[in-house]
């Protein structure tokens, strides 16, 4: 870890925050307030937090199979270490609808994030900006549309001005400005949709993502336990989209301060499913007020689904099983990644998502056909430690675990070495992984 050797390719130097830390513990005793080891760091979050934010972010459907499944999938391929490969210059970027990112990951959609800290989204909002990562915000976000984007931005110009091994350049030379994606659940009503879609793009949301597993909450019995519903109970974040929205509230805001519920019954977890039909609907409406922009579709677990998405006009998807929190006993999403990349993956842009914990992770998703990752629960568990610094701890340590991967596993390039590389990885049919709290055993 000289701090001398500095890498001389596109990617910043990420696995210098490891001597960041070990260099801070060192000279002057200061320790990270919180651990990063991801099933640690969930335990330490239950601590934070109370019952309603908690288990919000982790409460899963039925019994937690699909959850589980996701950890199994990811356990059953193996890395196959290479050596005496010249890494010394790596090359962690990829192209993602024109643009060209420092790192295969991005933050996922996640709502409510008030119920972590004061600031909401405008916490990962900023620290995607700052690492010139993507952002995607969910329409259940607590943080109007408008803000959200500010805060990205202000990220990015913290990272534009500074000199430090996170600004990342641009193929060109200049700052590279990732894509920021606005994820959809979208209602019955056209014209707020196109109100919401409009908004989205005038801030500068030049992706759309439409979410198609999630029509209505499923069975999850730790929220039910607590009736945790967060929308239900006055006075609680969650409404902050529909508020802002002018269409919205010209049709419904008499009837929002009668009922906190209408925003969230009637525009984004309605129960009522939609159809390709008006998949193909939007996509068409996103074309025209975006000029073309980017529409990818999330909750992708067959091929068959994949294709139609192809066929109809999307240009990617996002291979998830919602985290395990819609099906339950359901596949792993990564058992399903390498025939959906082999059907569909030469068409179109594949995010992957569900169960990324680390960057073993990432390198394994990558392996198997993905083009980029979301991350999830982990940047909402550090934001809910320590705010702005706890997301950058957790986004900061997960990058810097996937470049020393790439380093001492011996892959130089994400792009030429790793992705669809399956002679990267063996398959084992046996075992489990460990279960919760059995790191702590070891």
């Amino acid at each position: 870890m000289d701090p001398e050797n500095k890498s001389k390719g596109p990617s910043p130097h990420y696995s210098l925050y490891q001597r960041e830390v070990f260099k801070r513990g060192g000279e002057t005793g200061e320790l990270p307030t919180f651990s990063v080891h991801p099933e640690e760091l969930q335990d330490s979050t239950r601590k934070k937090l109370n019952d309603r934010g908690y288990f919000y972010a982790n409460s899963n459907a039925g019994l937690g199979w699909t959850d589980r499944a996701n950890r199994e999938a990811f356990y059953r391929w193996r890395i196959i270490p290479r050596t005496c490969v010249d890494t010394n210059t790596r090359d962690l970027t990829v192209n993602i609808f024109g643009h060209r990112i420092p790192a295969p990951i991005m933050f996922a959609p996640i709502g409510i994030n008030k119920l972590y800290h004061p600031l909401g989204e405008l916490v990962p909002a900023k620290i995607a900006g700052e690492l010139g990562i993507p952002y995607c915000l969910s329409t259940a976000g607590s943080q109007s549309i408008e803000d959200v984007a500010r805060a990205n931005d202000t990220g990015a110009s913290v990272r534009n001005e500074s000199n430090s091994v996170w600004s990342y350049n641009g193929p060109n030379g200049g700052n590279a400005q990732s894509p920021r994606f606005f994820q959809l659940y979208m209602g019955h009503d056209d014209e707020i949709t196109l109100s919401l879609i409009t908004r989205a793009w005038k801030a500068g949301f030049d992706a759309l993502m439409l979410t198609t597993d999630t029509w209505q909450l499923a069975w999850r019995p730790t929220d039910i336990n607590i009736a945790n519903y967060t929308f239900y109970y006055k006075n609680t974040p969650g409404n902050e989209i529909g508020v802002s929205d002018p269409v919205f509230m010209r049709k419904h805001g008499e009837d929002l301060e009668k009922d906190s519920g209408k925003w969230i019954d009637h525009s984004v977890w309605h129960g009522k499913a939609h159809t390709w039909e008006k998949v193909k609907w939007v996509i068409g409406e996103w074309k025209k007020i975006s000029g073309g922009r980017p529409f990818v579709l999330k909750g992708i677990q067959n091929v068959a689904d994949a294709r139609r998405a192809r066929d109809i006009g999307c240009d990617g998807i996002v291979v998830t099983n919602h985290a395990g929190r819609q099906v339950d006993g359901a596949v792993g999403s990564l058992e399903v990644l390498p025939e959906i990349a082999e059907a569909v993956g030469n068409d179109m842009t594949i995010i992957f998502d569900s169960g990324v914990r680390t960057g073993a992770d990432v390198f394994k998703a990558l392996a198997l056909g993905a083009h980029v990752v979301e991350v999830g629960r982990l940047y909402v568990w550090g934001m809910s430690h320590e705010g702005e610094y706890g997301c950058r701890h957790v986004m900061k340590s997960l990058l810097a675990d996937l470049d020393i991967l790439m380093t001492v596993a011996g892959y130089q390039s994400i792009q030429k070495d790793v992705h669809g590389n399956k002679d990267a990885l063996r398959y084992s049919p046996s075992g489990v992984p460990p279960g919760p709290g059995d790191h702590a055993k070891l």
